[in-house]
């Protein structure tokens, strides 16, 4: 087993219609406005960022968003990560009773020395500190899809 090497999924119900949850989700720059550990984002050119993200330990990580696939009728925004962590992510949103179910994954590789370094003793406490991340990611969301 790879220690260095994660995937996620997370699911996330949310009160609004898929078209709206799609279109804040596509606006990538806009992510640290309502998810807290989304540090910053920094546009390259229109097809790929720098993003930092840092949730509760105290490390950031730095990787290069590129979009890989997007299909507004199926709901789906893929994206490449270069970096501090290597590999894709995924959204689908799709409906799910009277509002939408955006469903997240990613499978990644750990790059940054540190990770690597703590990665049998520390996968734990890493894969925590994601949850904590998409916690709080479902509920930055759903208070903008409100205020929209």
């Amino acid at each position: 087993m790879d220690w260095s090497h994660y995937r996620f999924v997370s699911i996330w119900d949310l009160a609004a219609p898929p078209a709206a949850v799609y279109e804040l989700l596509e606006r990538v720059e806009h992510y640290p406005q309502w998810w807290p550990q989304v540090r910053e984002v920094t546009p390259v050119d229109d097809a790929s960022g720098i993003t930092r993200i840092r949730s509760l330990l105290p490390y950031d990580l730095v990787m290069t968003v590129r979009a890989r696939h997007r299909d507004p009728g199926s709901g789906i925004l893929e994206v490449t990560l270069t970096g501090h962590l290597e590999g894709w992510a995924r959204w689908t949103v799709t409906p799910h009773g009277a509002g939408s179910r955006a469903t997240y994954e990613q499978e990644v590789d750990v790059r940054r020395r540190l990770m690597r370094v703590f990665a049998v003793p520390g996968r734990a406490v890493f894969r925590a500190n994601h949850a904590l991340m998409m916690r709080a990611g479902r509920r930055g969301l759903a208070a903008r899809l409100e205020a929209v």
